[in-house]
């Protein structure tokens, strides 16, 4: 079963810089696209960046020129480098990928736990 792991979240505050990781586990052959989404109280949950796996990067409008999203194949694991932070930018931070797994071998979007992020002084 696959699954994916985030850490990195907490309490920052304005101005500062959190990282988050997320690592993918299981029985997994490739990994498409991994992304971030966030989930503040009250709304949906969005989109704040993506990465394929020819390194080809998406950005939500408030996570240009602030976040950064990388990732390293060989440990199916996704970072997202945050600066900058803002009070805006509390919410719940979710992993996402889109993948092939499992035996038989199948395609799966995937979601971590999340982890929460609260920017305040």
């Amino acid at each position: 079963q696959v699954q994916l792991v985030e850490s990195g979240g907490g309490l920052v505050q304005p101005g500062g810089s959190l990282r988050l990781s997320c690592a993918a586990t299981g029985n997994i052959l490739s990994i498409n696209r991994m992304g971030w989404y966030r989930q503040a109280p009250g709304k949906q949950r969005e989109l704040v960046a993506e990465i394929t796996r020819g390194n080809r990067l998406t950005y939500a409008d408030p996570a240009k020129d602030r976040f950064t999203i990388s990732r390293e194949n060989a440990n199916n694991t996704v970072y997202l480098q945050m600066a900058s932070l803002k009070p805006d930018d509390t919410a719940v931070y979710y992993c996402n990928a889109d993948l092939w797994a499992g035996s038989p071998m199948r395609r799966a979007n995937v979601w971590g736990q999340g982890t929460q992020v609260t920017v305040s002084s």
